[in-house]
């Protein structure tokens, strides 16, 4: 009877343990998993070889890792970069509604220009559309 009771203890008592080693074993990745940070997969690959090199170096090295917060740069980098495209956008779009003016300020000015190309210089049509893009001649 004593033996039998002391074999369902002893796999108690090895359950017991094997689950406590496990558990602390997986605290860095638990502890970066709650806080979602970048180097999650980073600490849970320390995690694996610790486990199955034995090197617990591994295993302190994924605990600080866990523990530091890494900056985001992303985010901020990201924000960066949709107001360039949008600021890129915009000017573009003041260069299209620029050159539609130049077009109809010179259809408002075809009754008064030459009919054919070739009596009209080269160098006037060009002050033309400068100066109504606002540029100067």
């Amino acid at each position: 009877m004593l033996m039998v009771v002391m074999g369902i203890f002893l796999v108690a008592a090895l359950v017991w343990v094997g689950t406590l080693y496990l558990r602390l074993h997986s605290l860095p990745e638990r502890m970066a998993h709650k806080s979602e940070k970048l180097q999650f997969e980073i600490v849970a690959i320390l995690g694996l070889l610790a486990l199955f090199t034995h090197i617990h170096l591994f295993w302190v090295a994924g605990l600080l890792l866990a523990m530091i917060d890494i900056p985001d740069f992303g985010t901020p980098l990201r924000s960066i970069a949709g107001s360039v495209e949008k600021i890129a956008d915009t000017r573009s779009d003041i260069g299209v509604e620029a050159d539609q003016e130049v077009r109809s300020d010179l259809v408002s000015l075809s009754p008064h220009l030459p009919e054919k190309k070739s009596d009209l210089p080269e160098k006037k049509s060009a002050n033309v559309a400068k100066e109504a893009k606002g540029g100067h001649v």
